[in-house]
């Protein structure tokens, strides 16, 4: 499963261009893993299942990467419409890339799509914030 971090995570406002740094492939599995990753390991701390959806790209995904812009549509329980994966000039740490809301019937001006984040910030699956998985500790996970 192909992996970006969104450290800031996604904006609902087009204006917006997001932060989004390739991290490596993921095992299908991770999808299912809400809890602490120990410290010193790779993707240390708290993990939260923030939305479940699906993706459809809107060409072969590969090519895009390749192209350097991703562009594909979401269906999600929260992220919902059209996105873009545009890279960055890469380095030799990491290739950082800008995540961007298209112009859609989903997309929200700045303080709305601020409003809608703060609002939706429990796991779709359990219902706990990121304190609460913090709190719970080491080896307390969740599965779908």
């Amino acid at each position: 499963m192909k992996s970006w971090a969104v450290t800031k995570g996604p904006s609902y406002d087009p204006a917006d261009k997001r932060l989004a740094v390739r991290t490596e492939d993921h095992a299908m599995e991770y999808n299912d893993f809400e809890g602490v990753i120990p410290d010193k390991q790779y993707g240390a701390g708290p993990v939260m299942i923030w939305d479940k959806e699906t993706w459809s790209p809107e060409d072969d995904p590969d090519k895009m990467e390749k192209k350097g812009r991703i562009t594909f549509t979401m269906e999600g329980s929260r992220m919902k419409g059209q996105w873009h994966l545009v890279r960055m000039h890469m380095s030799d740490k990491r290739v950082n890339w800008l995540l961007i809301k298209s112009i859609d019937d989903f997309a929200l001006n700045k303080t709305k799509s601020a409003d809608f984040f703060k609002r939706e910030n429990t796991s779709i699956v359990t219902g706990r914030t990121i304190a609460d998985i913090r709190k719970a500790g080491l080896g307390k996970t969740t599965k779908r």
